[in-house]
């Protein structure tokens, strides 16, 4: 019912699955919105609304929140475009992971966090130099791990730095890996912030590198085929495990290089999945075979990871890991900001890992996306229907 003829809200998702693990929803139900707010969740609500959109057979979903990007495009070569890359895909919120150092920390916050309309935030590269080009390794000269440059950038930008990140590839860090993960986590600990690591093609098998993780810190790539990944066989490790008890959390971290199915389908069997399901969406993947966030949930999902825990590490979580759940990304929540991604499941399509094996699977495609309650003009998928 209105109020003198007024309408009670501006705009109405009606006929919807919302699924919203932060409060447990997953029911067709109403989202109301005012302005950038909001309003309601509930049922019924359709019938006081200036605008209604009509989203039976979709889902509703919390604006998705990436846990794991590289968006620094214009400096790094490794850079997407962050809003073209997510925001029109579906992504209000995400974090870049290290492509930025303390010595080019500026330009990211002038070039990529201020112009975008995404809340952006990031692990700071514990080199200085940041990750500028794949090709070369930022710690292989280990002086570019500057302690005070980190510690100055990060207690000067408390609203966008809220970790530390460091590839421990050998051709990243050589032999001095276990020097420079110490004096990494030694930063971390002194800024009381979370240190995010990259393993893969490590030179120590990954219960070494565990054994020296606190709580909090992630450890991006875990469905990773490369050598000294999280599983003995078919058996997920028993130090992952353990890891994982005592508050490690694991990225699934797509990438061009990490994600392996088969890895991925035998972890998930035995139900190890992510904690923060990220795309590690770049420069050199986003075309393929990583494309965007809803593509790397529709890939895991097809491995078995159930639809509302691939939502739920792709809003909730990474927002409370990230820090952006107090300012109320992650969730639809009356009272909060109206970011919202309505997704619909596609024909069956061609999904690659990042060895060019593939999978025939439904795809989750974004078909509305509000931003503070304002429609983003989204863009086509970017790969293949199967044939």
């Amino acid at each position: 019912m209105t109020t003198a003829n007024k309408p009670v809200y501006d705009h109405v998702l009606t006929g919807g699955t919302v699924i919203d693990p932060a409060s447990g929803v997953n029911a067709v139900l109403d989202v109301a919105i005012n302005g950038a707010t909001i309003a309601a969740v509930g049922s019924g609500l359709a019938e006081d609304a200036a605008k209604v959109t009509d989203c039976a057979g979709r889902w509703v979903l919390p604006g998705l929140v990436e846990g794991h990007t590289h968006i620094f495009q214009h400096v790094s070569k490794v850079g997407a475009p962050p809003d073209e890359a997510h925001l029109r895909r579906g992504v209000v919120a995400a974090a870049d992971a290290g492509t930025a150092g303390a010595s080019t920390f500026a330009a990211f916050r002038k070039l990529i966090v201020e112009p975008s309309p995404m809340r952006i935030v990031n692990f700071l590269n514990v080199s200085v130099l940041g990750l500028i080009d794949f090709r070369f390794g930022e710690l292989m000269n280990p002086d570019t791990l500057v302690v005070d440059d980190a510690l100055a950038t990060a207690a000067a930008n408390p609203d966008v730095v809220r970790g530390f990140k460091i590839r421990l590839s050998e051709d990243v860090v050589g032999e001095q890996w276990q020097t420079l993960l110490k004096k990494s986590l030694n930063l971390a600990e002194q800024a009381g912030l979370p240190l995010m690591i990259h393993i893969g093609e490590t030179s120590e098998p990954l219960p070494i590198v565990l054994d020296h993780l606190r709580p909090g810190d992630i450890v991006a790539h875990c469905y990773t085929g490369k050598p000294h990944g999280i599983l003995d066989g078919d058996q997920v490790l028993p130090a992952v495990m353990a890891a994982r008890e005592r508050g490690v959390l694991f990225d699934s971290a797509h990438g061009k290089s990490n994600l392996s199915f088969e890895v991925a389908r035998r972890a998930i069997a035995q139900g190890f999945y992510p904690d923060v399901l990220g795309s590690d969406t770049s420069a050199r993947n986003w075309h393929g075979p990583v494309f965007d966030l809803l593509t790397s949930m529709s890939k895991l999902i097809a491995l078995g990871v159930p639809l509302t825990e691939a939502v739920a590490r792709a809003t909730v979580r990474p927002a409370e890991v990230l820090g952006l759940a107090v300012e109320g990304y992650g969730r639809l929540e009356p009272g909060g900001p109206a970011h919202v991604t309505v997704v619909e499941e596609t024909a069956e399509c061609v999904l690659p890992d990042a060895a060019g094996n593939t999978i025939t699977a439904p795809r989750l495609e974004p078909t509305l996306v509000l931003h503070d309650g304002a429609a983003v003009e989204t863009v086509p998928w970017r790969g293949l229907p199967a044939a």
